[in-house]
């Protein structure tokens, strides 16, 4: 089962400051980390210049590696028609950005937990907005992968199917489809106050791809002060909130791989690790060999 990596201790140096570029992530990966492939994420890719994905793309091949997923994060809970078919526009922008890579998976997201949008209406729109987008992936051979998200980090509002009920609410409802499955993350699962064990027992059959990550709360803080914050506007994630060294915080991975074996899982496992730029590479190293040897006391490999 092949590791991939994605730099989410990098995020705001390849899309907000601009102080790294996508070419020294490559790199840096490519040199320093026991991977097999790059995780994309959009907001770091000029999607109207397919010439500048396609030199990207080569890059990762002269490094020996592979793009296997691209991360995007649509906002389909938005109450106006208008603006949710904007949405799909740009949710199929990325399904093309991924098949241009050569990336076989493409994250689609519910949206964010809009106050004035039920949660009926909200699984609704975004039922739609997926449907909506299969025949185009299907056309470009790109499988749509639902994530029990938290937030994005450029989001007001909490995933509107954050929680375990409305996520498999909304998987029921946009149905089965060969273009269509689950990005696991196991700690996500537990910033939304499910058990992600019990979570992964539900879904194990429509998991094609897998987030690992491992989360802790800072300074003492507890999943009580994450409501509390989360229940008003703040951009981004809560600040108690870490991402940590996977194998050091609150997942349990050798339940997880178990769990996917006895399934026959042979999908990519994305890294998703790092909060400070300054040790990131190193906590990166660090969770690429503690997943290595899982995978393989597993037979995950």
């Amino acid at each position: 089962m092949p590791l991939a990596a994605f730099p989410k201790c990098f995020l705001d140096m390849l899309c907000k400051e601009h102080t790294m570029t996508p070419e020294q992530w490559i790199d840096m990966a490519a040199d320093q980390l026991d991977i097999d492939g790059l995780e994309f994420f959009t907001e770091f890719l000029d999607l109207d210049s397919p010439e500048s994905m396609i030199a990207l793309k080569q890059r990762v091949a002269d490094r020996g590696l592979t793009i296997p997923m691209l991360c995007y994060s649509p906002d389909f809970t938005k109450p106006d028609p208008a603006d949710r078919a904007d949405e799909v526009r740009r949710q199929k922008l990325a399904i093309h950005a991924a098949s241009v890579l050569g990336a076989k998976f493409c994250r689609v997201l519910s949206g964010q937990r809009r106050p004035e949008v039920s949660l009926q209406d909200g699984i609704q729109y975004a039922a739609e907005c997926i449907r909506a987008c299969l025949p185009y992936a299907a056309e470009h051979g790109v499988v749509l992968i639902l994530e029990n998200h938290y937030k994005d980090s450029w989001w007001s509002y909490p995933e509107m199917a954050q929680k375990r009920d409305a996520f498999l609410a909304l998987l029921e409802a946009v149905g089965e489809s060969p273009n269509f499955g689950v990005n696991y993350d196991p700690s996500n699962a537990v910033v939304a106050g499910d058990d992600p064990i019990e979570l992964l027992e539900l879904i194990k059959s429509r998991v094609v791809t897998m987030h690992a990550s491992d989360r802790y709360f800072e300074g003492g803080a507890t999943f009580e002060d994450l409501v509390k914050l989360d229940a008003h506007p703040t951009s981004g994630y809560a600040t108690i909130l870490k991402h940590g060294i996977i194998g050091q915080g609150m997942n349990d991975y050798d339940k997880i791989f178990s769990i996917l074996a006895a399934v026959g899982f042979t999908g990519w496992i994305s890294i998703e690790d790092g909060q400070d730029p300054e040790v990131g590479m190193e906590h990166l190293r660090l969770s690429a060999d503690f997943l290595r040897a899982k995978m393989k006391q597993h037979g995950l490999r």
